[in-house]
């Protein structure tokens, strides 16, 4: 039986757009009670009063980077004490930069996706999951990328950052063994969201290319695997769940009907 996540506090970062406005959305329609964090503040202010109004749920909005410790630190430690017990960690916040071979590429870029990939994923964790861990429970659910399992041309630290997710979020299911805290990854690989257009710093013309002739992903496909992992019974885990697009068989492989 699938479990019962309503009054559920859910913690999502990245939530002001594409997957992670998807997954806050999903979460709000169960009647979880939502932490959303990301940089644009403006946007999680108009999803929260949207949200409220639609499900009735309680959301409580934060303006922050993951990549500022400090400031993660902060947060967590403020939250009051209806908030502070998360059930639900959903690590969303990421973005890749540049498609240069490694020789060419831009080393700003490289910091701007291991400091938010990577290490703001681990900032996060290290905050919130201390207290799942003596709460006797807690789901971490972190969205990785097909790019966590296959390399490709031009994708060099942006595979890199997202092979460190996996390993993380393999890694965090061992040392959390016994403690009630699940730990999950969903992995996708092209979904049609503002990703391309951050990649190539704006190009929308480019960025557009990267869908044409394809029927990618949606942000609420995710959602709703993110949402099939939140609510498998007691003892069942999903540790890791590879979601393509039907036309897409590996990370270089889709198929283009023109």
């Amino acid at each position: 039986m699938a479990l019962d996540i309503e009054r559920k506090i859910v913690l999502v970062t990245g939530a002001s757009s594409g997957i992670g406005r998807a997954c806050a959305e999903a979460f709000a329609a169960r009647g979880c009670r939502l932490l959303l964090a990301a940089r644009r503040k403006d946007r999680l202010e108009e999803l929260a009063k949207s949200l409220h109004e639609r499900h009735g749920v309680k959301v409580l909005t934060a303006a922050l980077d993951v990549r500022d410790r400090s400031a993660v630190e902060a947060w967590v430690d403020g939250l009051a004490d209806e908030w502070r017990d998360v059930d639900i960690l959903v690590n969303n916040a990421g973005l890749a930069r540049g498609l240069a071979p490694l020789h060419e590429g831009d080393i700003q870029d490289w910091e701007e996706m291991i400091d938010t990939n990577v290490k703001g994923l681990l900032y996060v964790t290290r905050a919130v999951v201390p207290g799942m861990v003596k709460s006797g429970r807690g789901h971490v659910i972190n969205i990785g990328s097909i790019a966590g399992h296959e390399v490709y041309p031009g994708g060099n630290v942006y595979c890199a950052s997202k092979h460190a997710v996996t390993a993380i979020n393999r890694a965090l299911a061992i040392d959390t063994l016994g403690t009630g805290v699940r730990v999950s990854s969903v992995d996708p690989g092209m979904v049609e969201t503002e990703f391309s257009l951050v990649r190539f710093h704006g190009d929308a013309e480019r960025s557009q290319g990267v869908y044409n002739g394809i029927d990618p992903l949606t942000p609420s496909d995710v959602a709703e695997a993110v949402l099939f992992c939140a609510t498998r019974p007691k003892n069942a885990n999903v540790r890791e769940l590879i979601l393509m697009a039907g036309t897409q068989a590996s990370a270089v492989h889709a198929y283009r009907t023109s």
